[in-house]
């Protein structure tokens, strides 16, 4: 009962992880430079292991590893983090909510606390791999488009790592998420329209520059690294309320029971859908290693004022249509457009029901109102302060709960999005933004525009504040005690900020 097609255990004898075209099947050795397939041009890829060598011996071995996202680097697709990048991304809490549960006459709700993370969102995942990945590759520069979240994760990580980083972000974006991309150092780019112009900014800037491009769903490293969720909460439910009692498949490498459980329930809000499309293939993972014995249903909410998922579930659509103009206070779940993602998903979603392997699922959403209600009652309750983005899975979770969807004996896990930390606004002064007010037909001219202007640098803090004395007639000389490339670039980037 394989949700995979079969592959021939003698390629992963050569490689580590490949990665399959989701449009012709072609098999091809992971690349991160490698945006198309060899055989049909298309751009959408999986990744896939050798899961049937990896499945005997990964729950004894994630015992003795650190409780990070590295812990399951068998199915990753790099073999291990860079120790100068890493910063404690992944092993977050899965915190049983007992208060909320007593409203809802439920005791099964764990919520996953991704607000734990380095930059306290979960996106800390995505950048913690991909910046490695990036660092691996000798890329030194490269460019995305955000709602917040993201650009900071990435800020973070690219500055550990020594890489430029250019973040397009719509000026819907809250002053404190762009102040908290900026104090890293990445050049920010305010954008006067939707996210999706934004993307389409980042993408035409990446093209004419040369750089290379963060693709979101379409990134191997973004959706491996956001499967680990399900595999956290898979080995957290098992330690937290044991593994289920007996195995539901007769196919299964552990015959009495899995060693992990899997929810019945994971629920999460959707912008683009780049999480619930990791997380679900990492459930789905677990299931073909027999390590969970069901792929639990999938609730995807979000905000009723950019809802284009939502919309094409209720009216039976296999493709979302795009809002051109959303309209919603919660920007970080403003993509109007998801592409292929809600595709992607409400297929994988039906086949693991018709394979009888659980899955299937809900798409909901509730109102801008709802979610910031639901702020004050998870904090009330629960003492967790969460971001608007989060309170719209949580609001979701009551409206299906209450609707009877979800049952009272379920257990449900749902993903606690990140936490908004704002930065200071006297940190960074005024000039650390370069506003753009592009049409849909001015993409090209607007990232043209762009490549000539000058963009001010950010403050540097630490460090480089402390150097600020530094002049070429006082200290003629710079000496260079470590030269490595790291090091050489740490003296340009001084250098360039005290001699120009």
């Amino acid at each position: 009962m394989s949700l995979f097609a079969q592959q021939d255990a003698r390629i992963f004898s050569q490689y580590h992880v490949v990665v399959e075209c989701l449009d012709c099947h072609h098999l091809s050795p992971y690349s991160l430079l490698a945006t198309t397939c060899p055989k049909c041009g298309g751009q959408w890829f999986e990744a896939r292991y050798a899961y049937d060598a990896i499945a005997p011996r990964l729950p004894e071995a994630t015992i003795v590893r650190p409780n990070d996202l590295w812990r399951y680097k068998e199915v990753l697709p790099l073999s291990g983090p860079n120790p100068l990048l890493t910063m404690g991304e992944g092993g977050t809490p899965l915190l049983q909510v007992a208060n909320l549960g007593m409203m809802l006459g439920s005791t099964n709700i764990f919520v996953k606390d991704e607000r734990q993370g380095p930059t306290h969102s979960f996106k800390d995942r995505q950048a913690a791999l991909s910046v490695a990945a990036l660092k691996e590759a000798g890329i030194t520069e490269f460019v995305l488009a955000s709602t917040g979240n993201v650009a900071i994760s990435y800020s973070a990580f690219a500055a550990r790592a020594g890489i430029k980083l250019w973040a397009f972000l719509t000026s819907l974006v809250p002053g404190e998420k762009m102040r908290e991309v900026a104090i890293y150092g990445t050049q920010v780019v305010k954008v006067t329209a939707s996210y999706d112009v934004a993307k389409s900014l980042a993408a035409e800037f990446a093209r004419q520059r040369g750089l290379y491009l963060e693709r979101g769903s379409r990134s191997v490293t973004s959706v491996e690294a956001m499967k680990t969720i399900a595999y956290e909460i898979s080995e957290q439910l098992a330690n937290s309320i044991g593994a289920p009692p007996v195995a539901r498949r007769p196919d299964s490498p552990y015959p009495s029971a899995p060693p992990w459980r899997a929810p019945d329930w994971y629920i999460q809000p959707v912008s683009g859908g780049l999480g619930p499309q990791g997380v679900l293939k990492g459930f789905e993972e677990l299931y073909e290693m027999g390590l969970i014995d069901k792929i639990p249903a999938l609730a995807c909410i979000q905000t009723e004022g950019c809802a284009p998922m939502v919309r094409a579930w209720k009216q039976g659509l296999m493709q979302a249509e795009p809002i051109a103009n959303p309209r919603t206070h919660i920007a970080t779940l403003s993509t109007g457009d998801p592409g292929r993602t809600y595709t992607w998903l409400r297929q994988r979603m039906q086949r693991a029901q018709e394979l009888g392997a659980g899955g299937g699922g809900v798409f909901e959403m509730v109102t801008d109102e709802e979610a910031f209600r639901t702020i004050h009652i998870i904090a009330k309750m629960e003492g967790l302060s969460i971001e608007p983005a989060s309170a719209v899975g949580f609001a979701g979770m009551i409206k299906l709960m209450r609707a009877g969807i979800i049952k009272p004996n379920d257990i449900v896990a749902i993903n606690c999005t990140g936490h908004t930390m704002p930065i200071e606004k006297e940190i960074l002064g005024e000039n650390w933004a370069r506003t753009l007010a592009p049409s849909i037909r001015g993409v090209e001219t607007a990232a043209a525009t762009l490549q000539q202007a000058t963009i001010p640098d950010s403050p540097e803090e630490g460090l480089l504040a402390a150097l600020s004395r530094v002049t070429s007639e006082r200290f003629p000389r710079v000496l260079v005690v470590d030269d490595t490339p790291d090091a050489r670039r740490l003296i340009l980037r001084i250098l360039k900020c005290f001699f120009r």
